[in-house]
């Protein structure tokens, strides 16, 4: 199974940006869909954004789509999520998930790894 390490995080101003990243480990990575998730304080972890397996298709929550921008580089086994105009509300731990599934999972216990999560704040 794969293994997912997510990096990148921080404290950021309103309007800024930042870039996460998420390495797996294994020679399958090509073979899993690859999402970010968040969770706020208080609140149940949402999808955020997602990408198939070359990267042909993504996919936005309403909430981020125009700002985030999802990634991946199947030969170096990583996943990327570039966040811009970042605001407070954006203030979440980010996750990377992948799925083996053969189509898009339907709720979040169709994700088969995840890592531990990289905490990002936006705070003037």
């Amino acid at each position: 199974q794969v293994q997912l390490v997510e990096s990148g995080g921080g404290l950021v101003q309103p309007g800024g940006s930042l870039r996460l990243s998420c390495a797996a480990s294994g020679r399958t990575f090509s073979s899993y869909l690859m999402a970010w998730f968040r969770q706020a304080p208080g609140k149940a972890r949402e999808f955020a954004s997602g990408i198939t397996w070359s990267g042909g298709r993504t996919y936005y929550a309403d909430s981020v789509k125009g700002r985030f921008t999802i990634s991946r580089d199947n030969a170096k086994n990583t996943v990327y999520l570039q966040m811009n105009s970042l605001k407070p509300e954006d203030t979440a731990r980010y996750y990377c998930a992948a799925s083996a599934r053969r189509s898009w999972p339907k709720n979040i216990h169709e994700y088969d790894a995840w890592g531990q999560g990289t905490q990002v704040t936006v705070s003037s």
